[in-house]
């Protein structure tokens, strides 16, 4: 003789897989979504104009240094980051110390685009830069200028977004196989 089970048994049976599945998903290891980068910039070209403002800025500022002054110095800190920051933070440090003086003023002669992937959180640009009439001298008047600099500096500089989204000049380096027209 089978017996069928009764409704009240199916309903238990089913009640203690329900429980037993809810506990185990709560011990499954919970899925963290990976979220998407939201984008600092609109588009590239506004990621570039941001950059290009910023250099321009930071030009003015470096052509505003007084080598005697420290507090010259921490309005170009402002705009860097990185690399780029702790070496001019380095170098002006030094030209302080020893007594230097910087005449002259930098020209930015070209500012192009290179690239500036999505999210456009990091640029890199081509940069000219005319440095012709910047002199560095010590306390006795002697050029501290290293000797057939040229009078235009092809620079690969990189730019990031900080965290208000503010681009920020992270890395320069001279393109070695590259030149600029003044």
């Amino acid at each position: 003789m089978t017996t069928r089970p009764t409704t009240t048994r199916l309903l238990v049976h089913a009640a203690v897989l329900l429980i037993g599945s809810a506990a185990l998903s709560g011990c499954a290891p919970q899925v963290t979504p990976t979220p998407t980068p939201t984008p600092v910039f609109a588009s590239e070209d506004e990621a570039f104009a941001a950059a290009e403002e910023v250099y321009r800025e930071f030009i003015r500022r470096l052509n505003d240094v007084d080598l005697s002054d420290t507090n010259t110095f921490e309005p170009l800190f402002e705009l860097s980051s990185g690399s780029f920051e702790k070496a001019d933070r380095e170098a002006y440090s030094a030209m302080h110390a020893e007594g230097y003086v910087m005449h002259g003023e930098t020209r930015l002669v070209s500012f192009e685009a290179a690239e500036s992937p999505p999210p456009h959180n990091t640029v890199v640009a081509h940069i000219c830069l005319d440095v012709s009439s910047v002199s560095v001298v010590d306390s006795a008047g002697v050029s501290q200028v290293e000797e057939g600099r040229p009078d235009l500096v092809p620079l690969e500089v990189t730019f990031v977004a900080d965290r208000h989204n503010v681009m920020l000049i992270d890395s320069a380096v001279t393109r070695q196989d590259a030149s600029c027209n003044g």
